[in-house]
Parts: C-alpha cells; sequence; structure tokens
C-alpha cells in the first residue's frame, strides 16, 4: 500500500488537542457551577411560587440570549464569549449570599440564565471548531461526557451540602468553580475559524429549511420535550415511600445519556448516522412509553435505561447532522438552533404535560408524550430515506 493511500489521513486525525482540553475545563467548571445551585435556589427562597418562577426567569433569559448568539459571537469571538459567560455565572452566584430577597434572587437567575446560553451556545460551537470533521461526532460525544458528568455531581452535591454547610457556602463554591474557568480561556480560539460564504444567511432562523437544519432541530425538540416531562413529573407520579426509586432510576438515566453520546458519535464518524436517528427516538418513545405503568419497579428502571440510551444518542445524532448540513462559517447559528430546541423542548414539555395531566391523569399523560415521540419519527426516517446527507 502507498503512503499516500486513503486511510492515512483518518489515523493521523485527533480529537485531543490543547485547546480543545481548555474548552472542556472551562465547560465542566461552568457546568458545575450551574448544577450546584440548580436545586438549591428554589430551596432558598422558600415558597413554591417564588421557587418555580426563578427557574422560569432563568429559562427565559435562556431562550432570548440563544436568539442572540450568532450576532454576539461576529462581534465578540469565542475567547471573549466564554469569559463572558464564566463571569456571568459565577460572579453572580455570590451575590445570593447578600439576601433571599427575591427580587435579587430573580436579578442573579436572569444574568446566570445568559452565562448559561453562552456557555453551552458557544461551547457547542467551539467543539466544531476544534474537532476534525471526520471525527466531530466523536468530539461532541467526549464534549457531552464533559458537560453531563457536573450535572450528576453538582445536582445531589448542592443540596447536600446546603443541608450541611449552609447556603452561602454553596454560593460562593458555585462562584468560585465557575470563576476558576477563566483560567482556561486564553488557549481558545478567537474569531471563526471558517466564515460565512457570501450570501450565506446570517440570522438564526433565515434558510432553515433550504439548509436541512429544520428538521433535526424539530425532532429534537420532540424528544427534549419529553426529558423536560421525565424530569419534573416522575418524582411526582411515583408515589412518597418509593421514590428512592426515583432517584435511582434518575441516576441511571443521567449516567447513561453521555455515554450513549459518545458512543453514537464514536460509531456515526465511521459508519454514517443515517442509522442511528431513527432507533434514537425509537429508544425515547420505548422509555417514556414504559412509564404508563410507573407503578411497576421494573418499568420505571427499564424505561429509564432506554430514555437515557435514546436521548444521550439523540443528542449527539441531531447535532451532527446539523453541522454536516450547515454552510460553512455557521456552527454558531447551528448550536444556537439546536440549544434552543433544548430548552423550549424542555419548557413546553414540562409546562405542558402539567396541564395535560390534570386532564388525562398520569398514565394518560405519558403515553401522550410517548405517542408525541412516535409522530417525531416520520421526519426522523423521512431524513434517514430522502437521501439527504446525514454523515
Amino acid at each position: 500500500m502507498t503512503a499516500d493511500c486513503e486511510p492515512a489521513p483518518t489515523v493521523a486525525t485527533r480529537i485531543i488537542s490543547p485547546s480543545f482540553v481548555r474548552l472542556l475545563l472551562a465547560c465542566a467548571g461552568s457546568g458545575i457551577s450551574f448544577y450546584l445551585l440548580l436545586s438549591v435556589v428554589p430551596l432558598y427562597v422558600g415558597s413554591a411560587a417564588a421557587a418555580g418562577l426563578t427557574t422560569g426567569v432563568m429559562l427565559l433569559a435562556t431562550v432570548l440570549t440563544e436568539f442572540a448568539m450568532p450576532a454576539l459571537t461576529a462581534r465578540l469571538g469565542y475567547r471573549m464569549l466564554v469569559a463572558l459567560g464564566l463571569v456571568l455565572l459565577g460572579a453572580p452566584a455570590a451575590m445570593l449570599a447578600i439576601s433571599p430577597a427575591l427580587p435579587l434572587v430573580l436579578a442573579v437567575c436572569v444574568a446566570r440564565g445568559a452565562g448559561l446560553a453562552v456557555m453551552v451556545v458557544a461551547g457547542t460551537a467551539l467543539v466544531a471548531e476544534l474537532v476534525p470533521a471526520d471525527r466531530r461526532g466523536e468530539g461532541l460525544g467526549v464534549y457531552g461526557v464533559a458537560v453531563g458528568v457536573p450535572a450528576v455531581l453538582g445536582l445531589p452535591l448542592g443540596v447536600y451540602l446546603s443541608a450541611r454547610a449552609g447556603f452561602d457556602t454553596v454560593f460562593l463554591l458555585a462562584a468560585v468553580v465557575g470563576l476558576a474557568g477563566l483560567a482556561a480561556v486564553s488557549g481558545l480560539p478567537g474569531r471563526r475559524t471558517t466564515t460565512p460564504g457570501p450570501g450565506e444567511p446570517s440570522g438564526l432562523l433565515r434558510g432553515l429549511g433550504d439548509s436541512g437544519l429544520l428538521s433535526p432541530a424539530a425532532v429534537f425538540g420532540a424528544v427534549t420535550l419529553a426529558a423536560g416531562v421525565v424530569v419534573t413529573f416522575l418524582p411526582l407520579a411515583v408515589p412518597a415511600e418509593r421514590r428512592g426509586l426515583v432517584a435511582v432510576a434518575l441516576l441511571i438515566q443521567a449516567l447513561l445519556a453521555p455515554v450513549a453520546r459518545w458512543v453514537a458519535g464514536r460509531y456515526g464518524d465511521r459508519r454514517g448516522y443515517g442509522a442511528l436517528l431513527v432507533p434514537s427516538v425509537a429508544l425515547t418513545a420505548l422509555g417514556v412509553a414504559a412509564l404508563t405503568r410507573f407503578d411497576s419497579s421494573a418499568a420505571v428502571v427499564g424505561g429509564m435505561v432506554a430514555f437515557g440510551i435514546g436521548f444521550g444518542a439523540a443528542q449527539c445524532v441531531t447535532l451532527a447532522v446539523m453541522f454536516s448540513r450547515a454552510p460553512a462559517g455557521s456552527h454558531d447559528r447551528v448550536s444556537a438552533l439546536w440549544n434552543l430546541a433544548y430548552d423550549l423542548g424542555m419548557g413546553v414539555g414540562a409546562a405542558g404535560f402539567g396541564i395535560l395531566v390534570a386532564a388525562t391523569g398520569y398514565p394518560g399523560a405519558f403515553a401522550v408524550t410517548a405517542l408525541v415521540l412516535v409522530a417525531a419519527l416520520v421526519p426522523a426516517w423521512r431524513d434517514h430515506s430522502s437521501g439527504v446527507r446525514v454523515t
């Protein structure tokens, strides 16, 4: 075999670079800062109404900031954006120690919601910038692990420390961890490594149908709708005496999702993503359908196993498909759109299920959610069978 044969460049490509490691460190720090307070802030404000308001305001700030991210990226560049995101997540956390007054807490939630949007959009776009295209899926999988582990660690740790060491300790820890990520920012690229071609749409929502981004974004929105339902309402559906089972099932789901995201990326880079989109959506549907039998321990655990694998794989597959179809220089736009689908899906799922369950009860509401995912199999299958490139 000659030295200029085709396999050689593939062997030589690497995922890990100094810049990619710095990105992972910055995103891990921001993730731990975020998840440490996700459940603690609602506990801090006390009432259920105020707790719901803090989460809602933060989500609204996240979504609005995601709409603005393509323009912010063009103006500030990636390095400054990541620094801004870390400051918005870290510095306001320390201010919570001043007072539990609701106006102050809501202001902090707005700042941290904006910081979250900056970090997730810039972080995802930077993976596409820093990782070779032929190994982008696996790079997205590694990134998924880096941002998934903080959720597994930060959520229970924040609640535990708030009970043992007090709220102020958790607030200061979240601030320090978030701001510590600034040490990794200097090695990140400042501007896009590729620029949009002449005439390419620059707005977030322009040209979606022509570029083939709308279909995978809609499919992923259906998957995250189900995720919002599961994490919000499974603990409420299961009787209080069996809440330990729910905790174990949700932990299994949280552990499996980043692993499945990495495995899907590794497989997709080597064999293409066309065969993965439909099974990932089908697994999430199966997992939610199993929850119609939430009185059964086997159904709850088995459902969360299927859901965790399907949800993790769907994250990687939809994002890799969208990056492969996007015009040059559009990584920030793709990342903003994908994260927007993530957050809107989670929010709509949680809000809509709450209304639905009042009319149908939990079994019926879980069944309707599963049917939404079954409906999402239609555009997923069209993507698979239309011949549109999904590798």
